[in-house]
């Protein structure tokens, strides 16, 4: 499984009512710190000779002070944090070395370098607050980011945490099980109470939810149903998964995953769901398909909502009609929601389109290897005029399956390309002919996934891939959702 960038930050929430805090500096900067330090809730002290304009919304909050001098050593005992904001080198120096010295975590406004700790760009909908960062790398796209949040949530999500706030302990009592929870909550917020709260009806909202819960306590009916989602999960890249299975992705209590499913889209996952790994590799099943169906029954039968992830889309060679024929068996309720296939991935991020009105009006999909690993396909379906052949897990038979078309009577110059780790940041792309594709992809080392494409649609990619080299054919990296196919 493919590794994601690591964290250059811990994103975390600091506990900060009533503990101390220290702000150095009078101006902007110093001003918009100690607002969120206010905010909420901590005790904080402002060391400058003057506070500017700025500090006008914090002046007389019952939290906040102010001390009109440099800070000296001894002030920063005992405080949590300390925001250093003065543009004089020598007190950032002197308070950095201090409030250090007294346990505080420090940040130097403009110099990361000098910080414990960043502070993100901030969507407040309190008690729902929403931190965005880039890790310093480019604090205007996290400003980007967070005016589109803006735009998208409204304030009323602010009062629907409070709402499940103030009832939070209700429904412990009348729930011990923490699933019923889940589900329960998941029920409030996509139901009519969910919709009272967001349009500013919290008396109708909480009303309606008092009567859920003493429906529950009295009759004991949120029994968890099992049920199976059967997810395409697209070729690799993350952006790429769709808002659905994003949402399926977010409710599973146990997910079934594969080698196909790289690290950025596992992170999209729940985090608390039990993750079971059933990868397939060529001659080498992990788990066999029989029993990776009886497996989802019986998780289902439990009451889980399983999610089985699959590359690409479930129903293109993913095997999904077995496992839900399975499921359709025991009766276990299931839900599919299609993905990004890999030959449609492929194309696009390698720059070849799979029909073009000069070159193909058709293309067929086919897998290069049958059920017991033989190559069987209908040759003559494949060996049409102005179509294009988009061929599944063909790089283990890739010199027998560029021979076989010249034997059936191909052109031996007929393009061909074959798109390893499609969508992913090491993708690679090996443009050749049927006659040389074999030689040039072994020369790449190329492991797989990969999808082979054969058709002159092929010779477009040089003007429509803007990575794409001049030479006719070469093995190169394309990084994943920055070739401007996305």
């Amino acid at each position: 499984m493919e590794r994601a960038a690591a964290m250059r930050n811990l994103p975390i929430f600091l506990e900060m009512r009533d503990r101390p805090a220290i702000v150095v500096g009078g101006g902007v900067a110093a001003a918009r710190r100690a607002e969120f330090l206010v905010r909420c809730g901590a005790r904080v002290t402002a060391f400058a000779p003057e506070l500017g304009e700025d500090f006008f919304e914090v002046r007389d909050r019952s939290n906040f002070r102010h001390v009109a001098r440099d800070p000296a050593p001894n002030d920063f005992e005992g405080s949590q944090i300390c925001f250093i904001a003065t543009e004089d080198h020598r007190l950032q120096e002197a308070a950095r070395k201090a409030a250090k010295a007294a346990g505080a975590l420090v940040n130097v406004a403009d110099q990361p370098r000098l910080c414990d700790f960043i502070m993100p760009s901030i969507v407040d909908r309190s008690p729902l607050v929403i931190a965005i960062s880039t890790g310093g790398a480019s604090p205007i796209l996290g400003r980007m980011l967070r005016a589109r949040l803006e735009t998208i949530i409204p304030a009323a999500y602010g009062r629907m945490a409070n709402l499940m706030s103030r009832f939070r302990e209700r429904v412990a009592e009348a729930m011990p099980s923490q699933t019923m929870r889940r589900r329960f909550w998941e029920t409030v917020l996509e139901g009519p109470i969910g919709e009272a709260a967001l349009s500013g009806d919290e008396r109708a909202a909480a009303a309606h939810l008092a009567r859920e819960i003493e429906h529950v306590r009295e009759h004991g009916d949120m029994t968890p149903r099992g049920e199976v989602y059967l997810v395409g999960a697209g070729p690799g890249d993350p952006d790429l998964v769709t808002f659905r299975a994003l949402r399926l992705m977010q409710k599973a209590d146990v997910v079934l995953y594969d080698r196909l499913i790289g690290e950025g889209v596992m992170n999209l996952v729940r985090r608390e769901a039990e993750r079971i790994y059933v990868g397939k590799r060529p001659e080498d099943h992990e788990l066999p398909q029989e029993e990776i169906g009886a497996l989802l029954v019986r998780l289902a039968t439990e009451g889980k909502r399983v999610l089985r992830l699959k590359g690409g889309d479930p129903f293109m060679f993913g095997r999904g009609g077995e496992e839900i024929e399975a499921l359709a068996a025991h009766g276990v309720p299931f839900q599919v929601c299609p993905g990004v296939t890999a030959a449609i991935g492929a194309s696009a991020y390698a720059g070849i389109p799979l029909t073009h009105r000069d070159h193909a009006q058709a293309c067929v999909f086919v897998t290069g290897h049958g059920k017991d690993g033989k190559i069987d396909l209908d040759w003559t379906a494949l060996l049409q005029p102005r179509q294009t052949v988009a061929i599944y897990m063909g790089l283990r038979n890739l010199e027998a399956l560029t021979k076989e078309f010249v034997v059936r009577g191909a052109s031996a110059d007929l393009p061909a390309a074959i798109v390893d780790n499609a969508t992913r940041v090491n993708q690679k792309v090996v443009v050749g002919t049927l006659a040389t594709l074999a030689a040039k992809a072994r020369a790449a080392e190329l492991r797989g996934p990969s999808i082979l494409i054969v058709g002159t649609v092929v010779a477009l990619r040089d003007k429509l891939d803007w990575y794409a080299p001049a030479a006719e054919d070469v093995a190169h990296a394309v990084p994943a959702g920055e070739n401007g196919k996305d």
